[in-house]
């Protein structure tokens, strides 16, 4: 099975989306197909031998445009762009003529009001002259998506429209024959202010996608390439270190994978890949959302679309093309802006029944007018239904949200899996953090170097000979003191007679001396007395860190500890969460002792520990059981899949591999805990504001089309102009987008207040 998304051209209302939907459904080889009228794209799951062009078939079957790749590979949204440029370009053209020709038959209509008009402009010939080219030119649309409706059996907003407009212009048409009030002049309105209202959301709309903008911008569009001088041949690390090459700005198009570039002070960096010569600090905010510059120096990856700050260096390409992290990015950005959440089922299932509803209300409206012997109201108000109706604000209330809301994710760093990950996470009332790499950095850090006075030795010389000895040590906290050692500038000795003891330690000579380096099995092996440092040895581990023993010729010289120090940030991050009314867990495979002492310093009052790598899945799905709510699961991605998976929703932190995006729902791609707190708070304000489209929606049809069939009339003498019901139709849509791009300009902020 493959997964596959397009930009459609051409739809107007929810109803064009569920028609294309039902067409691609229907294509041979199709398992899934969905279409989001907000985000105009189509995401498709299908098997292999299906090809993109079958798509754009059953696409242009049902009446729209489908851009598919090209065998040019020119980039899909440049092409999708160009043809919304066109598309506006029509649009605006087709809504400036409707209002100054609208102009001219509405004052033609009513020469009592306007004495000021020449008198061949209220001739009826004339206003038909003047409104036809607006009814079946401009007005093209609403009647090809009608006719292709009806060859797919099925009703949309341009149906009732296009039934409303023509009956007004048709009754006009026989009036100026067999006598009768003309309503040229409601057709011709009534289509001028639909199209002005589609020009003006259209243009809203383009906004909603600006985060897909922005990331395409982050493009370099030329690489400095190196090349042999002699051959002309791809490069080695020697030639380069001689300085056997010349240097050429290709398009970025035609990078290779193994070429060498380089890369210069405030110059993209064009593709991924690693340092093999420079340093420098590269700022990757555009990416991770991380606004400090991070330092970069050999054999350091460094991605695409990012910029080189400070030095210059060299660097061999790893992923080109489609295959770069932010090429990646924008396309799940991309697809996800394309789906559906849950809640907008309510929206389809109204709509899918809301035109042949309407169509009814509407006959219903004229027999009964009708009947009371007034025809001229009674086509009015049946009119006035028919255009008040229109479902458009329905189909835009949840994915324009939906797509401003992942357009904000992606500029903070945060990667939004789909519509559905980001209503799920909001409401998540329990979060399961793992330990290791999320809580804490991941990477054992020596805190604690501390010499046995009674030896006349300094704490310099203990982490000398520690670190000495472990510079032969495959042992994973051998990385964590020779840092150290490192970081105090000590120099090292030689080691002779390395001797590893497996789960226990190692052994050395220096200067004619053996020492020993390890746990107290070690110590208890070689009679170490350790009575007088038990109380120390007891708190260490208390607040857990690991103790590791220096000893030689049956004395104590000296302790290191090592732990795994805590992220900056979780302590705030885990009051946030409780503040929110969240229960709080941490998993491990850690002891209960060191557990307890990391869950201290974060906050955390519930404790799983001792718990293997390929258990933790079926303690995540436990706990769901258990508890009865929605469970987000915090990791990093790599050694968590299984438990990213089991949750209701899963955040990998600080990591933008392939296993962690198809796990996980949420993908922060830095590594500030804190960013937790700023999805969780992104995905309430989506919801928020898609509940408030929803309830504006359902409200103005709910409301309205009583009144446009007379409701208030008996009471007040009030009906609803036809002209007036397009107003209200084209304002409710505009402000439903308007709203939903409120959460641009929101601060999602990290506190809770």
């Amino acid at each position: 099975m493959k997964r596959t998304s397009f930009p459609i051209i051409g739809m107007h209302c929810a109803s064009c989306a569920k028609l294309i939907e039902r067409k691609l459904q229907k294509t041979e080889g199709v398992k899934t197909a969905s279409v989001n009228y907000g985000s105009e794209e189509a995401v498709v799951e299908c098997s292999l031998n299906v090809k993109d062009q079958d798509l754009a078939n059953a696409v242009e079957e049902a009446g729209y445009k489908a851009i598919i790749k090209t065998d040019e590979e020119k980039d899909i949204n440049k092409i999708k762009e160009e043809e919304k440029k066109r598309e506006l370009e029509n649009l605006k053209i087709k809504t400036i003529f409707s209002i100054v020709v609208s102009i001219f038959v509405v004052l033609g209509s009513f020469p009592e009001w306007f004495n000021f008009v020449p008198q061949f402009l209220s001739n009826p010939f004339t206003l038909l002259l003047l409104s036809t080219p607006v009814q079946f030119w401009a007005g093209k649309s609403f009647y090809q998506a009608t006719l292709s409706g009806l060859k797919n059996r099925t009703a949309s907003m341009d149906t009732l429209i296009a039934i409303g407009t023509s009956s007004a212009w048709a009754y006009s048409l026989i009036s100026i024959f067999k006598g009768g009030h003309l309503y040229f002049d409601t057709a011709t309105v009534i289509i001028a202010l639909i199209l002005l209202g589609r020009f003006l959301e259209a243009k809203a709309k383009a906004h909603t996608s600006d985060a897909i903008k922005k990331l395409l911008g982050l493009k370099a569009k030329t690489a400095r390439v190196l090349q042999n001088v002699k051959t002309g041949d791809k490069l080695t690390i020697s030639d380069i270190k001689r300085g056997n090459f010349k240097e050429f700005d290709i398009p970025i198009e035609n990078v290779k994978v193994g070429n060498f570039i380089r890369v210069r002070p405030g110059e993209k960096i064009p593709v991924d890949g690693e340092i093999v010569e420079g340093a420098s600090s590269v700022d990757e905010s555009m990416i991770t959302g991380e606004s400090i510059p991070v330092d970069k120096k050999v054999k350091d990856k460094v991605i695409g679309g990012t910029i080189n700050k400070t030095g210059t260096f060299i660097f061999k390409a790893e992923k080109v093309g489609k295959e770069t992290m932010l090429s990646n990015i924008i396309k799940l950005v991309s697809e996800a802006q394309a789906t559906r959440a849950s809640i907008q089922r309510i929206a389809d299932v109204v709509s899918s029944y809301f035109v042949p509803i309407v169509l009814v209300l509407a006959v219903l409206t004229f027999v009964v007018w009708y009947n009371f012997g007034n025809f001229n109201l009674a086509l009015s108000n049946m009119i006035a239904v028919l255009i008040i109706a229109c479902p458009c604000a329905m189909g835009l209330a949840t994915p324009t949200a939906i797509m401003v809301g992942v357009g904000k994710g992606a500029e903070s760093g945060i990667l939004i899996k789909d519509a559905q990950s980001l209503e799920i996470l909001s409401k998540a009332k329990i979060f399961i953090f793992d330990k290791t790499g999320t809580l804490t950095q991941g990477r054992p850090k020596a805190v604690d170097v501390i010499e046995n006075k009674n030896q006349k030795i300094s704490k310099e010389e203990v982490l000398k000979i520690a670190a000495s000895l472990e510079k032969g040590s495959e042992h994973s906290l051998a990385d964590a003191i020779l840092k150290k050692a490192k970081s105090n500038r000590l120099k090292l000795a030689t080691v002779k007679n390395f001797t590893s003891h497996a789960g226990k330690g190692i052994e050395g000579k220096i200067k004619e001396k053996i020492y020993f380096l390890g746990n107290r099995a070690l110590m208890g092996i070689n009679r170490i007395n350790l009575d007088k440092w038990e109380e120390s040895i007891k708190k260490f581990k208390y607040e857990g860190k690991t103790v590791v023993f220096l000893s030689q010729s049956k004395n104590l010289l000296g302790i290191i500890t090592i732990s795994d120090t805590l992220k900056g940030g979780v302590k705030e991050t885990v009051q946030n969460l409780k503040r929110k009314g969240i229960e709080v867990w941490m998993i491990t495979g850690d002891n209960e002792r060191t557990a307890k002492a990391i869950a201290k310093l974060s906050g955390i009052e519930n404790i799983v520990a001792d718990v293997l790598p390929e258990e933790k899945a079926n303690k995540v799905k436990e706990l769901k059981k258990e508890k009865s709510q929605v469970v987000a699961f915090v990791g990093d991605g790599v050694n968590d899949a299984p438990s990213l998976a089991t949750a209701d929703i899963g955040i990998a932190i600080g990591s933008g591999t392939d296993v962690a995006i198809e796990s996980a729902g949420i993908t922060l791609l830095n590594k500030d805990i804190k960013s937790i707190l700023t999805a969780y708070n992104l995905s309430r304000k989506t919801l928020s504001v898609i509940k408030q489209n929803l309830f504006w929606a359902f409200g103005y049809n709910v409301s309205l089309i009583p009144v446009a069939m007379g409701i208030l009339y008996p009471s007040f003498h009030l009906l609803l102009n036809p002209a007036l019901a397009a107003f209200a139709m084209a304002a409710s849509s505009i402000s439903v987008v308007g709203n939903s791009l409120r959460l641009k300009r929101s601060r999602i902020q990290f506190d809770s207040h």
